[in-house]
């Protein structure tokens, strides 16, 4: 299957970004991201450990922490940081991983790609919605 389409059968079937690393800065992409996939119907879930909530949802120190269903992954973190951010995701069951532009790490990619969830490295879930989706929504 190709990427594009595999992005539109992610986005079709998802209901949870969880959003590692967002920040509570509105001038942070990774802020402007997560307020435009919530704007566009999708339960945000922020990671950050330094916060309460964001974006009018409970915010959680990391993903082993979330209690609920999450369908995406998208990280917000330095690439030397990611292997084990992937490894708690596969542990969650999530669908997808995103690896925001920037973030590189092959054996990350490789590790997600091996437990069968799909993984896009150096993309940004924002730019892919809007190029692959119709809204969807």
């Amino acid at each position: 299957m190709n990427e594009e389409l595999a992005m539109k059968r992610v986005f079709e079937d998802a209901k949870t970004v969880a959003v590692v690393g967002l920040s509570v800065s509105e001038d942070r992409p990774s802020y402007m991201v997560a307020k435009y996939l919530q704007n566009r119907g999708f339960t945000i879930i922020p990671v950050n450990p330094k916060a309460t909530e964001i974006l009018g949802e409970k915010c959680y120190g990391s993903l082993a922490e979330i209690d609920i269903p999450i369908d995406i992954v998208t990280i917000f973190r330095r690439s030397d940081y990611v292997l084990p951010i992937v490894e708690e995701a596969i542990e969650k069951g999530v669908k997808a991983i995103w690896m925001q532009f920037g973030v590189v790490n092959e054996q990350a990619y490789q590790t997600a790609k091996n437990a069968g969830v799909e993984v896009f490295m150096d993309k940004c879930i924002k730019i892919d919605y809007h190029r692959t989706t119709t809204q969807i929504r």
